[in-house]
C-alpha cells in the first residue's frame, strides 16, 4: 500500500517529446506529485517499471509498436498499478478502460489551455493513487451480503417486467464508472423503465460512450438532447458540460440539458440529476450511485430516498474508488448496498415487486 505521507510517484508513457515535457513540467508543479521518470513507448514502460516502481502511470493510447491497450492487457494482470489514459478524441479509450485503465483525460486540442489540461490530469492522478485495483479485475458473481441475499432470494427470477412506463431510474458514476455502468446495463432487459445516466467524462466522449452502451446493451442508449422524453426501453446519457435534469410536464417526463454552474464540483452533476428527480418525479423512481471520488450524488440520493425512491449503492469491494457511494451510504441515502455484479438483479427484483 502506498505511503500517503509521500508524494505520488508518477511515470509518464508517451511517444511525443512535447507531450512528455508538458506533462512532466505541469505535474511537477504539484507538491503532492513527483514525476519519477518516463517511457517513450509501452515496451520501454515494461522495462522501466520494475526500476521506477510508480504509484500511477499516465499513458497515451496510440503509440508505435505495442499499443497502450495491448500493454494494459499484458501488464496489468501481474502489475496492478493505476493507469490514467491521456488520449485524443478516440473511441479506443473505452477499449483501454475495459482492459483495466482507471480513468482518462483528453489531450489538449487547441480548445483549452495546457494549464486546464494539467489541472484535470493532476486531479485524476490523486484520485487514481487511491484506486482499488482489485475492483478492475474480471469478476464473477460473489456471495452477496445477508441483505442482498434476502432480496435476491425473495421472489422468483424476473422474466418480463411489469408495465411500468411511469418509473424513472437515475444512475450516477465517476472514476471507474464507465465499466461498472456497462456491467449493470448489460444485465438489464430491453424494456427497462426510462433511465438517465450521469457519468463524469470529458467533453466529446459522452456520445461515444452512449453509442458503445447502445451496441453492447439490449435497450436503446443515446446521448441526451434537451427536451428528450424519458420512456421505457431508453437510457439517456447526460452530455459532458451540460447540467441534465428531469422535468415534468403533466404526465410526461423529459430531460433538460443546458449550460450551467457546477453542482457539487461537476457539470453534469449527479446531485443535479438526483435533486431534480426528488423534486419533480411523482411516479416510481430508483436511484443508483456507483464508484467515484468525492460526494457528488449523495445529497441528491438522500433527497430521492426521502421522497420514497428505491436507492442502491455500490459496495466498497467492487468500487474502483469508494467515495461517492461511501458518502451516500454514510448519510443514510442508500437503502441497499451491493456488489456491482449484483446491482442489476437487485434493481430488477425491486421492479418486479411493483407489479
Amino acid at each position: 500500500m502506498r505511503d500517503t505521507q509521500q508524494p505520488i510517484r508518477v511515470m509518464i508513457v508517451d511517444d511525443s517529446l512535447i507531450a512528455r515535457a508538458i506533462i512532466t513540467r505541469g505535474l511537477s508543479a504539484y507538491p503532492q506529485i513527483k514525476v519519477i521518470g518516463y517511457a517513450i513507448n509501452a515496451i520501454d514502460a515494461k522495462n522501466k517499471f520494475p526500476l521506477l516502481k510508480p504509484d500511477v502511470i499516465t499513458m497515451d493510447v496510440e503509440m508505435p509498436g505495442l499499443s497502450g491497450i495491448e500493454f494494459l492487457k499484458q501488464f496489468l494482470p501481474t502489475n496492478p498499478v493505476p493507469v490514467i489514459l491521456v488520449s485524443s478524441l478516440d473511441l479506443r479509450v473505452f477499449d483501454a478502460l475495459a482492459a483495466g485503465a482507471v480513468d482518462f483525460v483528453r489531450k489538449p486540442d487547441g480548445t483549452e489551455s495546457n494549464d486546464l489540461f494539467i489541472q484535470r490530469l493532476a486531479q485524476k492522478v490523486v484520485t487514481a493513487s487511491c484506486a482499488n485495483m482489485a475492483a478492475r479485475k474480471p469478476r464473477v458473481p460473489t456471495t452477496p451480503s445477508a441483505t442482498v441475499q434476502s432480496i435476491l432470494s425473495g421472489t422468483p427470477p424476473l422474466n418480463n417486467l411489469p408495465v411500468l412506463d411511469q418509473t424513472i431510474i437515475g444512475l450516477g458514476a465517476s472514476t471507474g464508472g464507465t465499466e461498472a455502468t456497462l456491467e449493470i446495463m448489460k444485465q438489464l432487459p430491453e424494456d427497462i423503465p426510462g433511465m438517465v445516466i450521469v457519468q463524469h467524462m470529458p467533453t466529446g466522449f459522452t456520445k461515444m460512450y452512449a453509442d458503445r452502451l447502445n451496441r453492447l446493451c439490449k435497450m436503446e442508449v443515446r446521448e441526451a438532447r434537451d427536451h428528450d422524453e424519458i420512456h421505457r426501453g431508453l437510457a439517456l446519457v447526460a452530455p459532458a458540460d451540460l447540467q441534465t435534469r428531469v422535468v415534468r410536464t403533466g404526465n410526461r417526463y423529459t430531460v433538460s440539458c443546458t449550460p450551467g454552474e457546477k453542482v457539487s464540483g461537476h457539470c453534469p452533476s449527479v446531485d443535479a440529476l438526483f435533486l431534480s428527480m426528488a423534486k419533480t418525479v411523482h411516479c416510481h423512481m430508483a436511484g443508483i450511485i456507483l464508484t467515484g471520488m468525492g460526494r457528488d450524488g449523495a445529497q441528491g440520493l438522500l433527497a430521492m430516498r426521502e421522497k420514497g425512491a428505491y436507492t442502491i449503492g455500490q459496495d466498497k469491494a467492487s468500487s474502483v474508488v469508494y467515495g461517492m457511494p461511501m458518502v451516500a451510504n454514510d448519510i443514510g441515502a442508500v437503502e441497499v448496498q451491493a456488489p456491482c455484479e449484483n446491482i442489476a438483479s437487485v434493481l430488477l427484483r425491486h421492479l418486479n415487486s411493483l407489479r
